[in-house]
């Protein structure tokens, strides 16, 4: 159709305001489709401001959402919890959403592929879709039919909203750098309503549980009934936190400390007395730093006086082309390094006292020899033990105040994971074998450029939890809620005592500024047994009872239900594909030496299936790689999608 020798496609110029945003946007529309669902679309896609640039946060692929848990999620396995539904008050005239079930059953496809491209070590797996149709499947981020496309923030992505307070709207855009600073920061105190609402789990099957809060990251949230002014938290869903860095990563490492803070005052993860105490007097120096002017720091996290902008930039760019340097030293190694020393050994047997016996250690690559004297291991006798420490789990054993320094390792053998125990004399002893034990796990010797930093990590780390003589502020002069600091076990413990023992707990880190505070604080975290394992109840093929799985980022671990003693480990490094049947909900994953099945009871199968696929993705960055975050191999790692 012609007018006035113009074409005229039937098109006009709409304006739309969009008020959480207070932005107006014009857009060219038709009437041949509907108006609305165009509008929509077009506007997410020229509006599109994820969260995390917002928040000022580097890495988006470490969190996701999660929705806000309630005690009876604790007692109940997913499959159990929609009876209890039933008796749940209605929400706007429905039912709360069950964001853990993502699609009809109908639409799900019958096998999901987790495997990466043909060129990887990983090869597909044998169970793929057989039928492939318009709907959203869980395995996917959505097709180009579908609401959510590849390119699109997910939920672990960020999306873009409002802030709302005291009934007042402000728009991204005007708190983009207040927000961030805000964040950056931590309240000095915590309030009783938040103390009282706090989900504390009682046992590791309470911990598997909580696991069923995360968000499907393949899909909006809106797909898994998430609506306006509903409440999510934004969470460190994996423990692979990289390049932090104090210039740059201000909220960053401020939300992962308030995440290890809370983890420690819920026991969602467990430590001893002595580190407990450590934790709170970090926390104290935290609190003490936060009003207190901080020094600049140069694009490598050292101090440094305040840098001519220019001059940080050129840095920051030589920094990038050049990539990090692991060691400056020499590289060519002509002897083998090998560790030797006498300590005590004990192989924990059925009915048997725990005694442990001296022998000669010899650790050489990645094997312990043990010897029954110095002359033995110099001759040519043969040793009594050998053990064979790739892949095997290792377990700090330490109480300070009673000179305990023990190591617990758990070997892979023909009968599942055989415990062994080593105790060392003193500190100094126990930090180069406790470190030779843990990189020979992952299969690094001696001659590895991370041993000495190893070793002095676990030093420092034990120096921290020595409590001075007194302390370096008077315990009148803070005012200091015990329960703050401390999980209720402690402080039902120490009582009257705790804010005394705190504060000479913080005699050691009183010189620490803020950001060394909060980044021991994190590495302290990270020195747990149980850092960074996400459990799972699961129940394995032929199987009649419930099991732990252990998800972590470099291995899958089977545990007893109960205590958690390690069954059998599985590292990433061995296996070649996973996938998810979602007629059944059962997922396999398989290794080179075997291929195992399960059954997720604690949480949607699709949960399980996107760790597996996230520690897989985040094993993938460099600093010598292109940073451009590529969310579609995120997604096909996670989702399942080919």
């Amino acid at each position: 159709m012609y007018s006035d020798g113009h074409e005229v496609d039937g098109s006009w110029v709409l304006r739309v305001y969009v008020t959480d945003l207070q932005v107006e946007r014009s857009l060219r529309v038709k009437g041949e489709r509907s108006t609305s669902v165009v509008v929509m679309l077009r506007l997410v896609e020229i509006l599109r401001k994820p969260l995390i640039t917002a928040v000022g946060i580097r890495h988006p692929e470490e969190l996701s959402f999660c929705k806000p848990l309630e005690p009876n999620h604790l007692k109940y396995n997913l499959k159990d919890l929609p009876a209890k539904k039933k008796v749940e008050n209605q929400k706007n005239g429905h039912w709360p959403a069950d964001t853990n079930t993502f699609i009809p059953a109908s639409q799900s496809p019958r096998g999901s592929t987790g495997s990466l491209d043909q060129s990887s070590p990983f090869m597909c797996a044998p169970v793929t879709p057989n039928n492939r149709n318009h709907s959203t499947p869980i395995s996917s981020p959505v097709s180009h039919t579908g609401t959510w496309k590849r390119n699109n923030n997910s939920s672990g992505f960020g999306s873009t909203g409002s802030f709302n307070a005291n009934n007042s709207t402000m728009s991204l855009e005007a708190l983009n750098g207040g927000l961030s600073e805000s964040l950056a920061q931590s309240p000095t105190s915590i309030s009783p309503e938040v103390r009282v609402k706090l989900i504390r789990p009682k046992s590791l099957i309470e911990r598997a549980r909580m696991n069923v809060a995360w968000l499907d990251s393949s899909l909006s949230i809106m797909e898994q009934g998430i609506r306006e002014f509903d409440t999510l938290r934004l969470k460190f869903k994996f423990y692979s936190f990289y390049d932090l860095n104090p210039k740059t990563d201000a909220v960053r490492i401020n939300m992962i400390y308030e995440q290890a803070k809370w983890q420690l005052l819920a026991e969602e993860i467990d430590c001893t007395e002595e580190e407990m105490l450590m934790f709170a007097a970090l926390q104290v120096q935290v609190n003490l730093q936060a009003s207190v002017p901080q020094p600049t720091y140069d694009s490598n996290g050292a101090t440094s006086p305040v840098e001519d902008d220019i001059d940080a930039a050129l840095t920051d760019l030589q920094v990038t082309l050049e990539g990090s340097n692991i060691s400056n030293g020499p590289s060519d190694i002509t002897q083998v390094p090998e560790l030797c020393d006498e300590l005590r050994f004990f192989k924990p047997k059925r009915f048997t006292l725990k005694a442990f016996k001296r022998y000669w250690f010899t650790c050489r690559d990645l094997q312990l020899r043990l010897y029954k004297s110095r002359e033995e291991a110099g001759g040519s006798e043969s040793p009594v033990y050998v053990i064979n420490l790739r892949g095997c789990e290792v377990t700090p054993d330490v109480h300070l105040s009673q000179g305990r320094y023990g190591i617990r390792l758990e070997v892979p053998s023909a009968e599942g994971m055989t415990e062994m125990w080593i105790r060392c004399d003193n500190e100094q002893q126990y930090a180069k074998w406790m470190a030779a034990c843990r990189l020979a796990a992952k299969g690094r010797t001696l001659a590895d450029a991370s041993y000495e930093s190893e070793v002095n990590s676990i030093t420092a780390f034990l120096q921290l939890q020595r409590p001075a003589p007194a302390p370096a502020i008077n315990p009148n002069a803070l005012d200091i809620t015990p329960e703050d600091y401390v999980a209720p076990r402690f402080a039902k413990k120490f009582k009257g005592k705790l804010v005394q023992r705190i504060l000479e707990a913080h005699a050691n880190v009183k010189d620490l500024p803020l950001i060394e505070a909060k980044l021991n604080y994190i590495k302290a975290w990270q020195s747990l047994p149980e850092y960074g394992i996400s459990l799972f109840i699961v129940r394995f093929t032929g199987k009649n009872k419930d099991e732990l799985l252990g998800i972590a980022n470099n291995r899958l671990m089977r545990m007893e239900l109960h205590s958690g003693d390690h069954l059998k480990t599985w590292r990433y490094n061995t296996m070649k594909a996973w996938n998810v049947n979602w007629e059944v909900k059962h997922m396999m994953v398989q290794f080179e030496e075997e291929n195992i099945i399960f059954e997720c009871q604690s949480a949607d199968c699709k949960v399980v299936h996107e760790f597996i696929g996230g520690y897989i993705f985040l094993s993938m960055r460099s600093k010598e790689a292109n940073q451009t975050l590529n969310e579609e191999m995120f997604h096909k790692l996670t989702g399942g999608w080919v």
